[in-house]
């Protein structure tokens, strides 16, 4: 198969990226059969073959046993840029992994096998392992393969970098000694070892603190049954690159081979992004839209998506950078999940949806805005509005935004829903004033977002997915309790669904879940308060009272009531367990004495003067 090696005095350069393959240990495949597995799996990707491919494939493997005339270590070509370059680079370089991982799928950095790690560090003083031994411990040899390297590369240009099981060690250790002109378009890693404390050379993971400002992105797959990367990524000692896991054999010799690595369609996909860009076959998702109304789900999901956007739009300078780049991850993951869903369900994709796809690959796509709110009745908004008040609509990225932005931005979405600015006032003033009877003396801490996602999962688990009966008068909580079973309570869609359910879903379940010790004070504390800002949003724009309320906080009481009494019997005092639910009976309690001030407790006059 043909291909070109390419050296320093090259004079003709173009924009196609160059291949460098690092190999391991062993002869250093000399028949480069790593070509042709990886040829073959770019091509069944729809990427072209590595015929015309520009490739760099250096042989080092009797470099790696011994030296002949000393040699001094490459220099580092790459100087650390100063804090406020360091920090556009990093916040760069985050974009650009975060385009990755949306291509690839999910981070997965493994958790180890006990003890294997140790055999590793310990095998590598075996005669197999002999090559690698002698690049970690023998600076001369370590000089010999570095420069040999770097000898075969050009001036300038863009570079993929390829390393396999020791090859990935020698990349991490080439990347700060490139020349200037070189830009590395990607790097994958394969079979790495770099996660043992033995293949740390010359405090390698101590000098990749930060991505090299050249490094477009980086990432690792691990084969779970390959011996030599334990069972683990790199993220671990190297956190800001992405780890992906793979399992294309069951045989623990293969598993370590390059070439059960080179035609996994994972490996393959992200060496084809870096040398082509998309796939050509890639099918647009705006293709899979059609004229469908949104389902609640969706509709939730739409309306914060424009919330976000309309926040957007009071940000300027770095708020806005940061505030755009999360917006944009968390969009394109949104729709993304819509639409595996909604196929696996065998249901259309709503236009609406798919209108807001964009390739999130490409760093430089532009963000597609979602339509403007469609009108509701002022009954309907309530619990979507108090939702969306008190949740991170950027979950899971945290940036913390003046509250008179978010204001605005609320006032100018209940604008555009027909509902009128002042709505989207009494919005956050009713979520101010619950968490200002719920927390007297606290403070008041408009926002909460921790709680109520720390505590979510195991509200489903002891409520058994949240899968309770909808209060009267409020539409959709029935279908949005449904859509959380696919969902699940993480990420920017679950969190708005069971904060969704949890101020609107009625029964027995959820107050003994939130009864529960699985269940933290400062979980029951958000689930209350949201309760108790939508019964005050409802006051303020003069709407009928829920009659549910009452209900739901007397049943939650009654619950920790009876877990205090239960635990109270044996416990101490001063016990962690005692002190929450001490704290859930105050905070239900003085929900409890707000409703009845106000007239809301069943059988009181609801038109008598109030304090």
């Amino acid at each position: 198969m043909h291909h070109t090696d390419l050296t320093r005095t090259e004079s003709t350069v173009t924009t196609a990226p160059i291949l460098l393959f690092l190999h391991g240990v062993g002869k250093g495949d000399k028949d480069d059969n790593w070509r042709v597995t990886l040829s073959k799996t770019l091509e069944q990707l729809g990427y072209p073959a590595l015929e015309d491919a520009r490739i760099i494939a250096p042989k080092y493997a009797h470099a790696l046993k011994d030296w002949d005339v000393k040699e001094d270590i490459p220099d580092v070509t790459l100087k650390a840029p100063a804090r406020d370059a360091a920090r556009q680079n990093r916040r760069a370089f985050e974009a650009r992994m975060g385009a990755i991982e949306s291509r690839l799928g999910r981070h997965e950095r493994g958790q180890g096998i006990p003890g294997l790690d140790a055999a590793v560090g310990v095998g590598i003083a075996a005669p197999f392992f002999q090559q690698a031994h002698n690049y970690l411990t023998r600076p001369q040899i370590r000089a010999q393969v570095l420069n040999r390297i770097l000898a075969s590369l050009p001036a300038s240009g863009r570079l993929v970098i390829v390393g396999h099981s020791l090859g990935s060690v020698i990349a991490a250790d080439l990347l700060r000694r490139l020349p200037a002109g070189l830009e590395v378009a990607g790097m994958v890693t394969i079979g790495s070892p770099l996660a043992n404390g033995a293949f740390d050379v010359d405090k390698l993971k101590e000098t990749l603190r930060e991505p090299p400002t050249s490094l477009s992105w980086w990432v690792n797959f691990w084969n779970v049954s390959d011996p030599i990367a334990a069972h683990r990524g790199l993220s671990s000692v190297i956190p800001w690159l992405v780890d992906f896991r793979i399992e294309t054999t069951k045989d623990l010799i293969q598993g370590h081979l390059a070439k059960e690595y080179l035609q996994s369609e994972a490996v393959g996909t992200a060496i084809g992004f870096a040398l082509h860009g998309s796939a050509s076959r890639e099918v647009s998702i705006r293709e899979l839209g059609v004229d469908v109304p949104l389902d609640p789900a969706e509709s939730l999901v739409m309306l914060a998506l424009r919330y976000a956007h309309l926040m957007r739009h009071q940000l300027k300078g770095d708020e806005l950078d940061r505030f755009t780049g999360a917006v944009r991850r968390v969009q394109a993951d949104a729709v993304q999940e819509i639409v595996v869903r909604n196929q696996e369900a065998g249901k259309s994709v709503p236009g609406e949806v798919t209108r807001l796809a964009f390739d999130a690959s490409d760093i430089t796509a532009p963000l597609v805005e979602p339509l403007p709110s469609r009108h509701r009745t002022k009954e309907d908004a309530v619990v979507l509005l108090t939702v969306l008040a008190a949740e991170n609509v950027i979950r899971p990225y945290e940036i913390d935004l003046p509250r008179d932005k978010w204001q605005a931005a609320m006032k100018d979405l209940t604008a555009e829903m027909g509902l009128g600015s002042q709505y989207g006032l009494d919005v956050f003033e009713a979520a101010k004033e619950a968490r200002t009877e719920l927390t007297p003396g606290r403070g008041v801490n408009w926002i909460k977002w921790g709680a109520l996602s720390v505590g979510a999962a195991a509200l489903v688990v002891a409520t058994g997915g949240l899968a309770l009966a909808a209060a009267p008068g409020l539409a959709g909580a029935a279908a949005l309790t449904s859509a959380l079973a696919t969902f699940g309570p993480g990420g920017m869609i679950g969190g708005l669904l069971t904060a969704g359910t949890l101020v609107s879903a009625g029964g027995g379940g959820i107050a003994y879940g939130l009864a529960g010790q699985g269940t933290s004070a400062d979980t029951l504390e958000a689930v209350v308060e949201r309760r108790l800002a939508a019964t005050m949003l409802r006051q303020r724009q003069k709407l009928e009272p829920d009659p549910a309320v009452w209900g739901i906080l007397t049943q939650i009481e009654r619950e920790v009531r009876r877990e205090y009494e239960r635990m109270d019997e044996f416990s101490d005092e001063a016990s962690p367990g005692i002190k929450e639910l001490k704290r859930k009976i105050v905070t239900v309690e003085l929900a409890l004495r707000y409703l009845s001030a106000k007239g809301l407790e069943p059988g009181l006059n609801p038109d008598r003067e109030t304090p």
